[in-house]
């Protein structure tokens, strides 16, 4: 059975459809020649964008001159109540400066060191579902953003989702995920920041999300000030100094990375989760070969992780299919031919995994969830020139090594304990914050 997508636009939209449909759903607007173009062009009044499929391009744009090609501010525009200046919006030296210090903060062991928090954090979500495995439909989208946000909150700040703030911030973030798509409308236009149309509720959610999260850096700032935190991810973060400069990050800059990595970690973590459990209820041979895998291999330690192929192949499938953050927009900051075509100064690059990762020119059974792909020839080649779920090169996620040890680790978890079946409905993915269903994710669970 092939997975759902959204249906799209055939040929190409006037600017009135396009604008129309982007409002609903961003996938929905495109049109389904980018399943096959290496370059598509769109022109209209204060508009000028590429999207691009080559590979070749692709690998310019993210790897070879990355500088030369920053984040785009219009697609900051829809971010910016909720992440401020940070690192997944900003260019230039001030996003040099952060990740010299994230980069520090990730690297080395840490992986080794929060495998405890995802371990506990696991376990706990599993024990959650209990009471709904009866049969009957259930969302499962919450259940995943529940599970994703414990375990950030558990290895950021050493507590767990139960905790008063962190629950707050959980909820607030699924109020801000209904409010807020991926990129704000306005800021395809040429207006100022203050004029960005965010609505009452984006604002607010946004704020109530960041009030939280400053009493959590306050918090730990303290604790840090008296030798007494634990190291954790948020305490490795905010004595990390910057090797250039030596600069910590103060507390606003903070409040503006942790909302990222909420964002990063839990958003797209909830999102990757919530369709492997879907392709795998629609798909029981390999969801009994999961299961058996788990029950064979699955342990509280670090190192079974690397007993778990099957998990990671199914994971790393439902990034290709339903990847979390499918469109992100860059910007040319010189003028650049791009396949003999002239892109100007400030024409925007669009970079859809969605498109790249079911590229009929691309991929073998590109529609098709094929988790066996990745020891093809065919699936090695496109694994290293068309598969972009945490974008690549020198912005490529600094989560990335962390997102492949815990969604593999909660799949596994719950696969031993739960056998899943399609709900009553299909879903329709839609691009929020993140791929969502737009109705929600229904399955059935049982007891195994």
């Amino acid at each position: 059975m092939i997975p759902p997508k959204p249906a799209s636009r055939p040929g190409k939209p006037s600017l009135w459809r396009f604008l129309r449909d982007f409002r609903q759903d961003i996938l929905s607007a495109q049109s389904d020649r980018l399943y096959r173009a290496w370059m598509a062009e769109f022109r209209a009044p204060f508009i000028r964008s590429f999207t691009c499929n080559d590979p070749k391009l692709i690998d310019l744009i993210l790897k070879q001159r990355p500088m030369d090609f920053p984040k785009s501010p219009r697609m900051a525009a829809g971010l910016q109540p909720l992440l401020g200046n940070s690192s997944f919006i900003s260019n230039g030296a001030t996003w040099q400066h952060q990740r010299r210090i994230i980069d520090q903060a990730f690297e080395g062991g840490r992986l080794r060191e929060s495998f405890a928090a995802m371990w506990d954090a696991a376990q706990s979500g599993a024990a959650r579902l209990a009471p709904l495995a009866d049969g009957a439909d259930v969302d499962i989208e919450p259940q995943t953003s529940h599970i994703a946000a414990d375990v950030i909150f558990r290895t950021l700040f050493s507590i767990p989702i139960e905790d008063r703030i962190a629950a707050g911030v959980f909820q607030s973030f699924r109020d801000h995920q209904d409010a807020q798509p991926m990129v704000n409308l306005g800021g395809l236009l040429p207006l100022p920041r203050w004029a960005r149309l965010h609505s009452r509720r984006t604002r607010a959610s946004a704020r109530r999300i960041r009030d939280l999260i400053r009493q959590l850096v306050s918090d730990r700032a303290a604790l840090i000030a008296q030798g007494v935190a634990p190291a954790d991810l948020a305490t490795r973060i905010m004595t990390t100094t910057d090797p250039q400069t030596g600069a910590v990050f103060s507390a606003a800059e903070m409040v503006d990375e942790v909302a990222t990595f909420f964002l990063a970690g839990h958003e797209t973590g909830a999102s990757a989760l919530a369709w492997a459990l879907y392709l795998l209820a629609e798909h029981p041979d390999w969801q009994d070969r999961l299961a058996e895998e788990a029950h064979r291999t699955l342990a509280p330690d670090f190192a079974a992780i690397k007993a778990l192929p099957l998990s990671r192949a199914v994971f790393r499938e439902a990034l290709r299919l339903y990847p979390p953050v499918a469109m992100t927009v860059r910007q040319c900051a010189h003028a650049e031919t791009l396949r003999d075509r002239k892109a100007p100064k400030g024409a925007q690059l669009v970079l859809s995994p969605w498109h790249l990762h079911r590229h009929e020119r691309l991929w073998d059974n590109p529609d098709g969830f094929d988790p066996g792909r990745w020891e093809t020839e065919n699936g090695k080649t496109c694994m290293r020139d068309a598969y972009i779920p945490f974008s690549a090169g020198a912005r490529a996620c600094p989560g990335a090594g962390f997102a492949m040890i815990e969604g593999p680790l909660i799949l596994s978890v719950l696969l031993r304990a739960y056998r899943l079946e399609p709900g009553t409905e299909r879903p329709v993915p839609i691009m929020r914050l993140t791929l969502r269903g737009k109705n929600g994710i229904h399955l059935r669970l049982r007891n195994r």
